[in-house]
C-alpha cells in the first residue's frame, strides 16, 4: 500500500467516504466482532464451506499490513476462523481478518484485539479434510462486494469498505477536507442555522418547485 495513501486513509473518518463512493460497501450485517479500527490490503482466500486447509496454509504467508479476506462459499455454519488462526496473523503483523461467514473463539478474537469481521459467531467449526478445491489471492465475493488480491480494505463500527486504491485516492482529499470542515457545520447548527440553508437543500427544494405564484 502506497505510504501516503495509508496515512490519509488513517486520518479519515470512513463514513465521510460514504459521501463520494457507492461501490465497495459490504453489506452492513459483516459487522465488526473484535480490534478496531482496520485499514490494510487485502489477501483473498477462498474455501469449502467445511475445509479450511488453505486459510491455515494462507495464515503462514501473510505479512504486515495484509488484511485476510475468507470467501467461505456461502456457508455461515462452519466457523475458519478462531483463537489459533487469529494468533497466526497476529503474529506476522497482519492488519485484521474478514470472514465472509462466521468465526468461533470470540473472547480469545477480542483478547488477541485484532480487528475481525464477520456476520457472526458458531461452535461448529471447519476441519483440515484437504480438499483441493479454493484458490488464494484469486478473485473472491464478501459481503455482497467483489474483492481482488491487493483491494484496500477499510473498518470501523460503521461497517466495512473494500475497493481497488485508486479509486479511494481519488475521493480522499475530499473526504478529507469535508472531516476538517465539520466542527464549524455543527457549531453553526447550534448557533440556531437551518441544516438546509446551510448544506443548500432549502435552495434545491426552492428550485424544484418553482417561484411562488403571485395572488392577483
Amino acid at each position: 500500500m502506497d505510504d501516503a495513501l495509508a496515512a490519509r486513509l488513517a486520518r479519515v473518518d470512513f463514513p465521510t467516504l460514504g459521501h463520494y463512493l457507492e461501490e465497495g460497501f459490504c453489506d452492513p450485517a459483516l459487522r465488526r466482532l473484535a480490534g478496531g479500527r482496520l485499514v490494510g490490503r487485502a489477501v483473498t482466500v477462498r474455501i469449502t464451506a467445511t475445509d479450511s486447509t488453505l486459510l491455515h496454509h494462507a495464515a503462514g504467508l501473510v505479512g504486515p499490513g495484509d488484511v485476510v479476506v475468507v470467501d467461505c462459499g456461502g456457508d455461515r455454519r462452519h466457523a475458519p476462523l478462531g483463537e489459533v488462526v487469529v494468533h497466526a496473523l497476529a503474529a506476522r503483523g497482519a492488519a485484521g481478518a474478514v470472514v465472509d461467514g462466521v468465526c468461533t473463539d470470540i473472547g480469545a478474537l477480542r483478547d488477541v484485539g485484532l480487528p475481525v469481521f464477520a456476520y457472526g459467531t458458531s461452535l461448529l467449526t471447519t476441519k483440515l479434510h484437504g480438499i483441493a478445491d479454493g484458490s488464494l489471492n484469486a478473485p473472491v465475493h464478501c459481503g455482497g462486494v467483489p474483492v481482488r488480491a491487493g483491494d484496500l480494505v477499510l473498518g470501523d463500527e460503521n461497517g466495512l469498505l473494500i475497493a481497488p486504491a485508486a479509486h479511494l485516492a481519488a475521493v480522499v482529499e475530499e473526504a478529507l477536507a469535508d472531516d476538517a470542515e465539520e466542527p464549524d457545520l455543527i457549531a453553526e447548527l447550534h448557533g440556531g442555522h437551518p441544516l438546509g440553508t446551510l448544506t443548500g437543500a432549502t435552495r434545491t427544494i426552492a428550485g424544484l418547485r418553482g417561484p411562488t405564484p403571485t395572488t392577483a
